[in-house]
Protein backbone atom coordinates (compact mmCIF):
# COMPACT_ATOMS: atom_id res chain seq x y z
CA UNK A 1 0.00 0.00 0.00
CA UNK A 2 1.48 3.39 -0.95
CA UNK A 3 1.46 6.56 1.23
CA UNK A 4 1.06 9.92 0.60
CA UNK A 5 3.88 12.27 1.42
CA UNK A 6 3.51 15.30 2.31
CA UNK A 7 6.51 18.18 2.77
CA UNK A 8 7.55 19.95 6.01
CA UNK A 9 5.72 23.15 6.28
CA UNK A 10 9.02 24.71 7.11
CA UNK A 11 10.18 23.13 3.78
CA UNK A 12 6.90 24.22 1.61
CA UNK A 13 8.01 27.96 2.79
CA UNK A 14 11.16 27.85 2.24
CA UNK A 15 10.56 27.21 -1.33
CA UNK A 16 11.83 29.71 -3.52
CA UNK A 17 8.45 31.76 -5.63
CA UNK A 18 8.05 31.66 -9.00
CA UNK A 19 9.70 34.77 -10.56
CA UNK A 20 7.26 37.46 -12.36
CA UNK A 21 8.07 38.52 -15.69
CA UNK A 22 9.58 41.69 -15.31
CA UNK A 23 6.52 43.25 -17.58
CA UNK A 24 3.53 41.52 -15.28
CA UNK A 25 4.62 43.17 -12.76
CA UNK A 26 5.48 46.58 -14.37
CA UNK A 27 1.90 46.22 -15.60
CA UNK A 28 0.39 44.68 -11.81
CA UNK A 29 1.96 48.41 -10.80
CA UNK A 30 0.49 50.56 -13.64
CA UNK A 31 -3.20 48.67 -12.65
CA UNK A 32 -2.58 49.49 -8.98
CA UNK A 33 -1.95 53.06 -9.70
CA UNK A 34 -3.91 53.81 -11.83
CA UNK A 35 -7.23 52.30 -9.75
CA UNK A 36 -5.68 54.09 -6.55
CA UNK A 37 -6.44 57.54 -7.44
CA UNK A 38 -9.44 59.78 -7.55
CA UNK A 39 -9.16 61.22 -10.71
CA UNK A 40 -9.92 57.86 -12.54
CA UNK A 41 -13.21 56.96 -11.01
CA UNK A 42 -14.10 60.99 -11.37
CA UNK A 43 -12.99 60.54 -15.40
CA UNK A 44 -15.00 57.21 -15.56
CA UNK A 45 -18.05 58.67 -14.06
CA UNK A 46 -17.53 61.96 -16.15
CA UNK A 47 -17.32 60.09 -19.31
CA UNK A 48 -20.55 57.87 -18.73
CA UNK A 49 -22.60 60.97 -18.11
CA UNK A 50 -21.56 62.86 -20.88
CA UNK A 51 -22.08 59.56 -23.30
CA UNK A 52 -25.85 59.44 -21.38
CA UNK A 53 -26.21 63.23 -22.02
CA UNK A 54 -25.18 63.25 -25.81
CA UNK A 55 -26.68 60.12 -27.04
CA UNK A 56 -30.11 61.55 -25.11
CA UNK A 57 -29.58 64.88 -26.99
CA UNK A 58 -28.75 63.58 -30.39
CA UNK A 59 -31.85 61.10 -30.22
CA UNK A 60 -34.28 64.09 -29.34
CA UNK A 61 -32.51 66.23 -32.78
CA UNK A 62 -33.30 62.50 -34.63
CA UNK A 63 -36.95 62.87 -33.20
CA UNK A 64 -37.65 66.53 -33.75
CA UNK A 65 -36.43 66.28 -37.09
CA UNK A 66 -38.82 63.65 -38.45
CA UNK A 67 -41.76 65.76 -36.85
CA UNK A 68 -40.60 69.24 -37.84
CA UNK A 69 -42.78 70.78 -40.20
CA UNK A 70 -39.64 70.57 -42.83
CA UNK A 71 -39.58 67.24 -44.71
CA UNK A 72 -36.46 67.60 -46.21
CA UNK A 73 -34.64 67.72 -42.96
CA UNK A 74 -36.23 64.29 -41.90
CA UNK A 75 -33.47 61.30 -41.59
CA UNK A 76 -35.91 58.93 -41.14
CA UNK A 77 -35.71 55.53 -38.99
CA UNK A 78 -31.76 56.10 -37.64
CA UNK A 79 -29.76 53.08 -35.80
CA UNK A 80 -28.95 53.52 -32.51
CA UNK A 81 -25.70 52.53 -33.34
CA UNK A 82 -25.19 55.45 -35.56
CA UNK A 83 -26.14 57.56 -32.50
CA UNK A 84 -24.07 55.95 -30.18
CA UNK A 85 -20.97 56.92 -32.93
CA UNK A 86 -21.68 60.08 -33.64
CA UNK A 87 -21.67 61.42 -30.03
CA UNK A 88 -18.35 60.00 -29.67
CA UNK A 89 -16.89 63.06 -31.33
CA UNK A 90 -17.39 64.47 -27.80
CA UNK A 91 -17.00 62.09 -25.40
CA UNK A 92 -13.77 61.62 -26.44
CA UNK A 93 -12.30 64.02 -25.25
CA UNK A 94 -13.10 62.86 -21.79
CA UNK A 95 -11.61 59.65 -22.43
CA UNK A 96 -8.26 60.81 -23.08
CA UNK A 97 -7.60 61.97 -20.39
CA UNK A 98 -7.25 58.55 -18.68
CA UNK A 99 -4.33 58.29 -21.18
CA UNK A 100 -2.51 61.73 -20.18
CA UNK A 101 -2.98 61.63 -16.30
CA UNK A 102 -1.99 57.76 -16.06
CA UNK A 103 1.90 59.92 -16.95
CA UNK A 104 1.42 63.49 -16.45
CA UNK A 105 0.35 63.22 -13.11
CA UNK A 106 3.18 61.40 -12.23
CA UNK A 107 5.71 63.99 -13.85
CA UNK A 108 3.64 66.94 -12.08
CA UNK A 109 4.28 65.04 -9.09
CA UNK A 110 7.43 63.95 -9.37
CA UNK A 111 6.43 60.55 -8.56
CA UNK A 112 7.80 59.45 -12.19
CA UNK A 113 11.14 59.42 -10.55
CA UNK A 114 10.06 56.54 -8.22
CA UNK A 115 8.51 54.42 -11.19
CA UNK A 116 11.46 54.40 -12.64
CA UNK A 117 13.95 53.33 -9.65
CA UNK A 118 10.92 50.44 -9.26
CA UNK A 119 11.44 49.49 -13.52
CA UNK A 120 14.17 51.01 -14.60
CA UNK A 121 13.38 49.96 -18.18
CA UNK A 122 11.70 53.01 -19.54
CA UNK A 123 10.39 51.20 -22.36
CA UNK A 124 8.92 48.81 -20.25
CA UNK A 125 7.11 51.21 -18.08
CA UNK A 126 5.57 53.32 -21.30
CA UNK A 127 4.87 49.78 -22.51
CA UNK A 128 3.09 48.61 -19.31
CA UNK A 129 1.31 52.45 -18.92
CA UNK A 130 -0.01 51.62 -22.83
CA UNK A 131 -1.00 47.93 -21.79
CA UNK A 132 -3.18 49.25 -19.10
CA UNK A 133 -4.69 52.49 -20.41
CA UNK A 134 -5.67 50.59 -23.74
CA UNK A 135 -7.59 47.49 -21.47
CA UNK A 136 -9.14 50.41 -19.05
CA UNK A 137 -9.97 52.50 -22.20
CA UNK A 138 -11.44 49.52 -24.47
CA UNK A 139 -13.55 48.29 -21.25
CA UNK A 140 -15.09 51.60 -20.71
CA UNK A 141 -15.77 51.86 -24.39
CA UNK A 142 -17.78 49.09 -24.08
CA UNK A 143 -19.66 50.47 -21.38
CA UNK A 144 -20.09 53.95 -22.66
CA UNK A 145 -21.06 51.91 -26.09
CA UNK A 146 -24.17 49.71 -23.78
CA UNK A 147 -24.90 53.24 -21.66
CA UNK A 148 -25.23 55.11 -24.94
CA UNK A 149 -27.64 52.99 -26.70
CA UNK A 150 -29.85 52.40 -23.56
CA UNK A 151 -29.97 56.30 -23.51
CA UNK A 152 -31.24 56.69 -27.09
CA UNK A 153 -33.40 53.90 -28.01
CA UNK A 154 -36.51 54.86 -25.74
CA UNK A 155 -36.22 58.78 -26.70
CA UNK A 156 -36.11 57.66 -30.71
CA UNK A 157 -38.97 55.87 -30.37
CA UNK A 158 -40.95 54.97 -33.47
CA UNK A 159 -37.64 56.73 -34.87
CA UNK A 160 -34.89 54.16 -33.81
CA UNK A 161 -33.99 50.92 -34.38
CA UNK A 162 -31.41 48.79 -32.29
CA UNK A 163 -30.33 45.46 -34.32
CA UNK A 164 -28.24 43.11 -32.02
CA UNK A 165 -25.85 42.28 -34.44
CA UNK A 166 -25.23 46.24 -35.86
CA UNK A 167 -25.28 47.90 -32.15
CA UNK A 168 -22.58 45.30 -30.88
CA UNK A 169 -20.57 45.79 -33.71
CA UNK A 170 -21.05 49.19 -33.56
CA UNK A 171 -19.87 49.52 -29.59
CA UNK A 172 -16.95 47.04 -30.43
CA UNK A 173 -15.79 49.76 -32.73
CA UNK A 174 -16.58 52.76 -30.40
CA UNK A 175 -14.33 50.83 -27.04
CA UNK A 176 -11.37 49.78 -29.98
CA UNK A 177 -11.23 54.02 -31.06
CA UNK A 178 -11.36 55.14 -28.09
CA UNK A 179 -8.74 52.57 -26.56
CA UNK A 180 -6.19 53.64 -29.40
CA UNK A 181 -6.90 57.48 -29.03
CA UNK A 182 -6.20 56.58 -25.25
CA UNK A 183 -2.67 54.86 -26.08
CA UNK A 184 -2.65 58.08 -28.47
CA UNK A 185 -2.78 60.00 -25.42
CA UNK A 186 -0.27 58.38 -23.54
CA UNK A 187 2.21 58.48 -25.91
CA UNK A 188 1.64 62.24 -26.81
CA UNK A 189 1.77 62.79 -22.96
CA UNK A 190 5.14 60.92 -22.31
CA UNK A 191 7.00 63.34 -25.12
CA UNK A 192 4.93 66.28 -24.22
CA UNK A 193 4.53 66.15 -20.07
CA UNK A 194 1.83 68.49 -19.93
CA UNK A 195 -1.55 67.69 -19.61
CA UNK A 196 -2.84 71.27 -21.08
CA UNK A 197 -0.65 70.86 -23.33
CA UNK A 198 -1.26 67.31 -24.61
CA UNK A 199 -4.79 68.22 -25.02
CA UNK A 200 -4.31 71.22 -26.67
CA UNK A 201 -2.41 69.19 -29.87
CA UNK A 202 -4.62 66.73 -29.21
CA UNK A 203 -7.93 68.60 -30.05
CA UNK A 204 -6.05 70.32 -32.89
CA UNK A 205 -4.97 66.83 -33.97
CA UNK A 206 -8.37 65.43 -33.84
CA UNK A 207 -10.90 68.45 -35.28
CA UNK A 208 -9.27 71.65 -35.85
CA UNK A 209 -6.40 70.78 -37.84
CA UNK A 210 -8.71 68.55 -40.18
CA UNK A 211 -11.36 70.94 -40.39
CA UNK A 212 -9.25 73.30 -41.81
CA UNK A 213 -8.12 71.32 -43.97
CA UNK A 214 -11.17 70.12 -45.89
CA UNK A 215 -11.73 72.29 -49.15
CA UNK A 216 -14.02 71.00 -51.26
CA UNK A 217 -12.25 72.69 -54.39
CA UNK A 218 -8.74 71.71 -52.77
CA UNK A 219 -8.25 67.62 -52.96
CA UNK A 220 -4.03 67.75 -51.81
CA UNK A 221 -5.41 69.23 -48.32
CA UNK A 222 -8.53 67.00 -48.28
CA UNK A 223 -6.64 63.92 -48.86
CA UNK A 224 -3.94 65.12 -45.82
CA UNK A 225 -7.48 65.34 -43.93
CA UNK A 226 -8.06 62.07 -44.44
CA UNK A 227 -4.66 60.78 -42.95
CA UNK A 228 -5.00 62.65 -39.74
CA UNK A 229 -5.74 60.11 -36.87
CA UNK A 230 -9.15 62.02 -35.95
CA UNK A 231 -10.66 61.76 -39.67
CA UNK A 232 -9.31 58.02 -40.24
CA UNK A 233 -11.18 56.54 -36.81
CA UNK A 234 -14.19 58.77 -38.13
CA UNK A 235 -13.80 56.28 -41.33
CA UNK A 236 -13.71 53.56 -39.30
CA UNK A 237 -16.18 54.07 -37.00
CA UNK A 238 -18.69 54.88 -39.93
CA UNK A 239 -17.60 51.86 -42.09
CA UNK A 240 -16.94 54.24 -45.06
CA UNK A 241 -15.75 52.85 -48.23
CA UNK A 242 -14.28 55.79 -49.53
CA UNK A 243 -11.53 57.63 -49.91
CA UNK A 244 -10.59 54.09 -48.25
CA UNK A 245 -12.12 51.30 -46.68
CA UNK A 246 -13.36 51.05 -43.06
CA UNK A 247 -10.45 48.42 -42.36
CA UNK A 248 -7.69 51.00 -43.56
CA UNK A 249 -9.06 53.90 -41.84
CA UNK A 250 -7.95 51.50 -38.48
CA UNK A 251 -5.19 50.94 -39.63
CA UNK A 252 -4.00 54.41 -40.21
CA UNK A 253 -5.41 54.96 -36.75
CA UNK A 254 -3.51 52.58 -34.89
CA UNK A 255 0.17 53.94 -37.03
CA UNK A 256 -0.72 57.12 -35.22
CA UNK A 257 -1.00 55.48 -32.10
CA UNK A 258 2.30 53.09 -32.92
CA UNK A 259 3.85 56.40 -34.20
CA UNK A 260 3.08 58.42 -30.69
CA UNK A 261 4.23 55.61 -28.33
CA UNK A 262 7.20 55.90 -30.40
CA UNK A 263 8.28 59.43 -29.67
CA UNK A 264 7.09 58.95 -26.42
CA UNK A 265 9.49 56.09 -25.71
CA UNK A 266 12.19 58.71 -27.14
CA UNK A 267 11.08 61.39 -25.06
CA UNK A 268 11.74 59.07 -22.19
CA UNK A 269 14.98 58.19 -22.89
CA UNK A 270 16.33 61.29 -24.07
CA UNK A 271 15.39 63.24 -20.94
CA UNK A 272 15.79 63.10 -17.24
CA UNK A 273 12.68 62.44 -14.83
Amino acid sequence: MTTLRTLDPARRSARPARPRHPLGGAVAAEWTKLWSVRSTWWTLLAAVLTMAASNAQLAIYVQNANTDDDPTTDPGVVDVGEIVVSSLELTQYVVLALGLFAITSEFTTGTVRTTLRCTPSRGRVLAAKAIVVGAVTFGLGLLLGAVGAAAARPVLGEWGRAPLGGTVADVVACATYLALIGVLALGLASALRGAVLTLTVLFALLMIVPLSLREPDITVLTRISDALPGVAGNHFLLGDAEPYPAAVGLLVLAGWTAAALALGRWALDRRDA
